[in-house]
């Protein structure tokens, strides 16, 4: 937006034709009212984004819990139960989720606003290891489902395989979640249709086996307590339950995705839920049965799932293509599935770097207004995890499903405190709190289950890593912290001195006087202490002096058309209180700001609007210098380099940009000269 005064024709920059635009796809307005309605997804797209990767589950969930009965298959048949109860449970309860945080709200904004920072921090940094994770073991369980049917030889190509198809993601996601998302519709209608098929065939066909298949269970279950006792079989039951937590993750992919559904998001987020959890729950039981049922046993090379398709389809006309063909979708589908750790991992990376946990360059869109560095996070992150397990879906299902459980309780634990706090005001608050309240105990009860059995196999690692990521955020924390309060005290410090105690009439315009162009962040003391240090050195130089800024749209602002037009007019209010400043110290002020998701190419084009208007340019920015080697680095690698990128560029326009330090801490001065120096210097002099 220009200033009153200064209305010119609106210039752009040059702009060529790169490999990563074929690629990735040219830029998106952010300034265009229909934007927010193309990028959002009904119900049934959500399903396909959010939902696949808690479908994709029941290809290793139900395997894992039902290995993990040994002799007492029979219990198959409560596990079943159990999965389906807890799916409907945990689906219940962020329902409610979804109701309290209608703008998303996920595991680390509920943790953050219930139960307090750090709650969300741990329940964050828990929440992009599992979709780091969720994208490591979908990957590989896809290629274990398609490698078997493929000859035993070819196992050796499946990490070049998988690593292929994290490339690939990266590079579908780079285009944008929608275009991502719509690319993957036939492969998850062809799993739920070739998946409900099978398993309700098998069901149907043996129906009238089903009430004697209960009865028997119900049976060896009661023979078994007076052999073992009920304590040691209740064990294995619950071992095998938590085994197969990895079921349930995916669940509460719906309340972080909200932003990108389509309004009124509570409806298309609870409806998207009642799609996964009726589709998860017969999915996931209904294979739990028919392991059963089939008398399914391991076959090597082959997953669980491929002998049970194996022994319903075998016998039919064209049974051995539905077979493999249904292996394909689910292969496939567990690729889709790697989806959601892609749409919801950078969503939670950008969250927390809003909240000044991760690098804020975590938060920043690129111009195709896709959070293209948390991208990029999750996917080398999930290849080498990839690499490091060699792609092992066992050694990865240890990592797996202990930290989805973390932010399950912390979530559920914060909804229960809140119904606890508001009970003399909610009517139905005895309700609310009975389902978020289960919903806790049953998922800390697989936490410490999964915790407890997996630990000394590989647990450990996850912990570890989780720890790390904790410890990095907190560090990251105390820096931005910091950087906060100098800036105000620069502000505090340089403010009353500047500021007239009445506004002084700015000089007169003059286009052909030396003018300088000073890049701001909006109004802090940076800006302030800038504005002073170019006035200190070229005292009388300049006759004008043109305030640019450029808001950055991030991923909180795709919200709403009218959400862009107030940031934008937010930017030109505050930069304007540069105006009585500049008037103070003799100088003609002007603004020019703007929006947009690359700061880069806004400034780039403002820049060449200023220049063309006052021939006698020179551009300033200023930079905070810090007094440790730490804190330097860590200033080198948390915030960006705008300034040097445009220094670089304008160069080549025959333009010239000053970066000031700005030192934060004492001054350093040199060393002094002993008295023989000083001696010798005078001699010479």
């Amino acid at each position: 937006m220009d200033s009153d005064n200064d209305r010119t024709t609106r210039q752009e920059v040059p702009v060529e034709k790169t490999i990563s635009d074929l690629i990735v796809g040219p830029p998106k307005n952010v300034r265009d009212p229909r934007l927010f309605h193309s990028l959002s997804l009904v119900a049934f797209l959500a399903w396909v984004g959010l939902g696949s990767d808690g479908l994709s589950s029941s290809c290793y969930g139900p395997e894992e819990a039902f290995l993990a009965l040994g002799q007492h298959q029979y219990l198959a048949v409560f596990l079943a139960l159990m999965t389906a109860i807890t799916v409907f449970v945990i689906a219940a309860s962020y329902s409610q989720t979804i109701d309290l945080f209608p703008s998303g709200g996920g595991g680390y904004l509920v943790a953050t606003t219930l139960l307090g920072p750090y709650a969300g921090v741990i329940s964050g940094a828990a929440l992009v290891v599992d979709y780091v994770l969720t994208i490591s073991i979908s990957i590989a369980s896809g290629a274990d489902a398609i490698f078997s049917f493929l000859p035993i030889p070819w196992l050796h190509w499946k990490l070049l395989v998988c690593l292929f198809v994290v490339v690939l993601m990266i590079a579908m996601n780079l285009r944008g979640v929608k275009e991502s998302v719509m690319s993957l519709v036939p492969i998850f209608l062809a799993f739920v249709l070739m998946h409900t098929w099978l398993i309700g065939y098998a069901l149907l066909s043996r129906g009238a086996q089903l009430p004697s298949v209960m009865h028997q269970a119900v049976a060896q279950a009661q023979s078994s307590a007076q052999a073992v006792g009920w304590f040691a079989l209740l064990a294995i039951f619950f071992r095998a339950y938590s085994m197969g937590g990895g079921t349930y993750t995916g669940i509460e992919a719906v309340s972080n995705g909200l932003p990108i559904l389509r309004e009124p998001k509570t409806v298309t987020g609870k409806r998207t839920m009642l799609y996964m959890a009726f589709s998860l729950a017969f999915i996931a039981g209904g294979i739990l049965i028919c392991y059963l049922i089939e008398n399914v046993q391991m076959v090597r090379g082959q997953t669980l799932n491929a002998v049970l398709f194996e022994r319903i389809a075998s016998k039919w006309p064209l049974g051995r293509g539905i077979i493999t063909f249904t292996l394909l979708t689910e292969g496939a589908l567990l690729f889709v599935a790697a989806q959601t750790g892609f749409i919801d991992g950078p969503r939670v990376l950008a969250t927390m770097a809003r909240d000044k946990w991760l690098p804020r360059r975590l938060a920043h869109l690129s111009l195709r207004l896709v959070t293209a560095d948390g991208v990029l996070a999750m996917g080398v992150g999930a290849g080498l995890i990839l690499i490091g397990t060699r792609a092992s879906v066992d050694a990865l299902v240890v990592l797996y499903a202990i930290n989805v459980f973390v932010t399950f309780t912390l979530s559920q634990l914060g909804m229960t405190v809140h119904w606890w706090k508001v009970r003399g005001s909610e009517r139905n608050w005895i309700r609310k709190l009975s389902i978020n309240g289960i919903g806790t105990f049953m998922t800390a009860s697989i936490l410490l289950l999964t915790l407890t059995l997996k630990f000394d196999e590989g647990g450990w690692v996850t912990v570890l890593i989780t720890g790390a990521l904790i410890g990095l955020c907190l560090m990251v924390k105390r820096h931005y912290g910091r950087v906060e309060k100098a800036i105000e005290e620069l502000e505090q410090q340089i403010g009353p001195k500047t500021h007239p105690a009445q506004a002084v009439p700015a000089p007169p315009r003059d286009t052909n006087a030396p003018t300088a162009v000073l890049l701001v962040k909006g109004f802090d003391g940076l800006g302030l202490a800038t504005l002073l240090t170019i006035q200190q050195l070229f005292s009388n130089e300049f006759r004008n002096i043109v305030f640019v800024c450029v808001g950055e749209v991030d991923s909180s602002m795709l919200k709403s058309h009218e959400d862009i037009e107030e940031f934008e007019k937010k930017i030109a209010d505050e930069v304007r209180m540069y105006y009585d400043y500049a008037a103070q110290l003799g100088l003609h002020p002007e603004t020019r700001t703007g929006i947009g998701p690359d700061p880069v190419h806004e400034l780039q084009r403002i820049c060449l609007e200023v220049a063309g208007t006052f021939p006698k340019v020179v551009f300033f920015a200023g930079k905070l210098v810090w007094d440790t080697a730490v804190e330097g680095y860590l200033s080198r690698f948390l915030h960006n380099h705008t300034a040097l990128e445009l220094q670089s560029w304008l160069q080549l326009y025959g333009y010239s940009l000053v970066i000031l330090p700005i030192r934060i801490g004492p001054t350093l001065r040199p060393p002094p000269r002993d008295e023989e120096e000083e001696t010798a210097g005078a001699d010479s002099e």
